[in-house]
């Protein structure tokens, strides 16, 4: 004897149509799961469903949003202290084409290093500092004439 399936209701998942080596490119360059929606034409909550009922796809959503994280802290790090790479630099002298190998070279930048200081040393490098007072609050005392009921 066989026995009914239920039905089921609703639209067809898209999540098996996503290219998930797209999505990941997405993800490590830095788009944010709005953007992500509307690229491949669904909406955020559509995204959150699939982190809900797909946990290896969620584990894989964080990893690859991590890695563009400690990209990002990377490079604000190497503008905190300062780096240098090859370039070559091309110059025309007398119609003929002269290509140089040199270093460029980017100095400290002092808004990286206190973002890094305020987030990696938070107790020493806070915006707001906290001062505790304890004791009473006294002041001079100042007596007001008594107000003349008539004129107010």
């Amino acid at each position: 004897m066989k026995t009914k399936q239920p039905k089921k209701m609703g639209r067809p998942t898209k999540f098996t149509a996503v290219d998930k080596e797209q999505l990941k490119t997405l993800v490590l360059h830095g788009f944010t799961d709005k953007e992500i929606a509307k690229f491949f034409g669904f909406t955020e909550q559509t995204l959150n469903n699939w982190k809900r009922g797909h946990p290896d796809f969620f584990e894989s959503l964080k990893d690859w949003k991590s890695k563009a994280d400690q990209k990002v802290v990377r490079a604000l790090y190497l503008r905190a202290i300062g780096y240098k790479h090859p370039e070559e630099v091309f110059f025309q002298y007398k119609g003929e084409v002269i290509r140089v190998k040199t270093t460029k070279r980017y100095p400290p930048d002092t808004a990286a290093c206190f973002i890094w200081a305020k987030n990696r040393m938070s107790r020493e490098w806070k915006d707001k500092q906290e001062v505790e007072h304890s004791g009473e609050i006294k002041g001079p005392t100042i007596y007001l004439p008594k107000q003349d009921k008539k004129n107010g």
